[in-house]
């Protein structure tokens, strides 16, 4: 009798493992386009310090949205470095660390970066997930340059003036590209700029699994509308200011 009521208990157990839902299952590798809703630069970010993204497209699971739009990503500065002032170009390294669906629910893992906006003259290094400034060695040749021929016409003035034109101009030539090299040397390289609004990818490195119930949105309100703001649209001078601009692609509306 004991033994029969042990397999009932057995099969009922199995019976209801066999009612459950398969989870479904966002797999490692997947890409998800997040969009920056704080801003970073290399210029004031330090180890540490924290980034807020959100998600900018539905990613799917055996049919049916598992991470919906303006689900909230959080991640980490783990390295940033300035340019230097004459060789060595700005870096940024981010982890992305947890991921909270509109519900509430949320996932922790490690992620890396895996793209970042096209409209950003910045490089990324996607085996080891680093942002790299542009190099600025042409915009330095071309201030010292400009200070040698600037110095060269002032000095051929000078030189008129005192019958020698020549030595004049070879004089002043020096002494703008000295001027034109001194302020190369104490300005610094371009710093990676991330503004809100940029778009980044983000890249799993792991499963993330979710059951059905933690998947009802149903008590979330309306999707909230992904962040829009301004990207990296363009650089200014050695210090990697970033131009103000709009999102491409966002033009007025009819009513």
């Amino acid at each position: 009798m004991l033994r029969i009521e042990m397999l009932v208990l057995v099969l009922g157990a199995v019976g209801l493992r066999a009612a459950e839902p398969a989870p479904y299952l966002v797999d490692a590798g997947t890409k998800i386009p997040l969009v920056m809703i704080n801003s970073v630069s290399t210029r004031h970010a330090a180890e540490g310090d924290r980034l807020y993204l959100e998600t900018s497209f539905p990613i799917l699971a055996s049919g049916k949205i598992v991470i919906p739009p303006g689900s909230y990503v959080a991640g980490t500065i783990t390295s940033a470095k300035r340019g230097g002032r004459m060789k060595g170009k700005a870096e940024l390294f981010l982890r992305f660390d947890s991921l909270t669906l509109p519900n509430g629910v949320t996932r922790d893992f490690r992620a890396r970066v895996g793209g970042i906006d096209g409209r950003s003259s910045q490089q990324l290094d996607r085996s080891e997930g680093k942002i790299t400034a542009e190099a600025t060695k042409g915009a330095d040749a071309r201030t010292v340059g400009e200070g040698a021929a600037g110095g060269a016409s002032i000095g051929v003035i000078a030189g008129s003036v005192s019958g020698r034109p020549g030595m004049g101009a070879g004089i002043g030539a020096a002494a703008g590209a000295a001027a034109g090299l001194m302020g190369v040397l104490l300005t610094r390289g371009q710093d990676v700029v991330l503004a809100r609004g940029t778009t980044v990818e983000m890249v799993l490195d792991r499963d993330l699994e979710f059951t059905a119930a933690e998947l009802d949105f149903s008590q979330a309100g309306a999707a909230r509308r992904p962040v829009e703001g301004e990207g990296p649209v363009g650089t200014g001078g050695r210090n990697g200011s970033v131009l103000p601009g709009r999102r491409g692609g966002l033009g007025p509306r009819n009513p």
